[in-house]
């Protein structure tokens, strides 16, 4: 889910160039059985500190047990325990996680709005690359 500046998404749709992952936006998958899938990613921008309640809710309904997942995020400012609350769901389930991908993203929320964003080129071709990085160690 990238609802602002599409910041995640863009990170995710580098990922799916480079891999044979397939993506798809929450709004498509209401009816999705995840069962047939061997290792599942959610990515979210961060709203107050977590994934959107959207992409948690989906986790805490469409999650099968015991599959192995992984997270990517986007954010203003990139601290700990952003994936801890969709990192708790999933482990409800008895997942396997194999890891977080998290950088900066461009940003105009609040007060930030007034002075044209901050994080105006990010994610950047760098940070771009170390998120298909990620994912490729995970497919080893």
């Amino acid at each position: 889910m990238s609802s602002h500046h599409q910041n995640t998404e863009k990170i995710v749709q580098a990922m799916a160039e480079d891999t044979n992952m397939e993506t798809c936006k929450i709004s498509e998958l209401r009816n999705i059985n995840l069962s047939d899938y061997d290792c599942i990613g959610f990515a979210s921008g961060i709203d107050f500190r977590k994934f959107y309640l959207e992409i948690e809710n989906f986790a805490r309904e469409k999650l099968p047990l015991q599959k192995e997942v992984f997270f990517l995020y986007t954010c203003a400012m990139d601290r700990e325990g952003f994936t801890n609350s969709i990192k708790e769901i999933a482990l409800e389930k008895d997942a396997v996680v194999l890891g977080a991908y998290g950088c900066r993203g461009y940003n105009t929320y609040g007060p930030w709005k007034l002075i044209g964003g901050m994080n105006k080129s990010h994610p950047t071709k760098n940070e771009i690359q170390e998120c298909v990085n990620f994912y490729e160690k995970l497919l080893i």
